[in-house]
């Protein structure tokens, strides 16, 4: 009875340790901002990076409406890794979303555009979608964005 008894407890911590184990979240912090620098200087860029760790391109700046962090857009865009490999991308009318319902790379970094404007988002994990797989994108990546913004809804 002891025996089984203790057979039933080094099971019961043993399978909570290797759960544990399983749901560790990896901090890409330092990874991603090596990567985001690297194809920066790849691809002579001129980049803004924000305190969060994100990194902006405007390539034009729009003349429109500038929206805030809760506004609803139209954005066209491309998606990709860094090795330029493309996971998304719109067709040119874009999608319409509110910004406060998307990744925080989005919902920062679309204000620092007018209506009309174009440009770059260059988004560490962290402000994406952290260490987890997402539909297709493996945990830890960072993803690249050529935005067109539209309109403010």
């Amino acid at each position: 009875m002891r025996y089984t008894l203790l057979i039933l407890v080094i099971a019961l911590f043993t399978s909570c340790d290797s759960d544990t184990k399983e749901t560790t979240i990896k901090d890409y912090t330092v990874e991603n901002e090596a990567e985001i620098k690297q194809y920066i200087e790849d691809n002579q860029l001129e980049a803004q990076k924000t305190d969060s760790g994100l990194y902006y391109i405007i390539e034009e700046q729009g003349t429109g409406e500038q929206p805030t962090a809760y506004s609803n857009v139209t954005v066209a865009y491309k998606g990709y890794y860094t090795n330029k490999e493309v996971f998304d991308e719109s067709d040119d009318d874009g999608i319409s979303f509110p910004l406060n319902g998307v990744i925080s790379g989005w919902t920062e970094g679309i204000p620092y555009f007018n209506e009309g404007g174009k440009g770059k988002l260059l988004i560490p994990s962290h402000l994406a979608y952290g260490s987890s797989y997402y539909k297709g994108i493996p945990g830890g990546s960072v993803l690249i964005f050529d935005i067109h913004l539209i309109t403010v809804n």
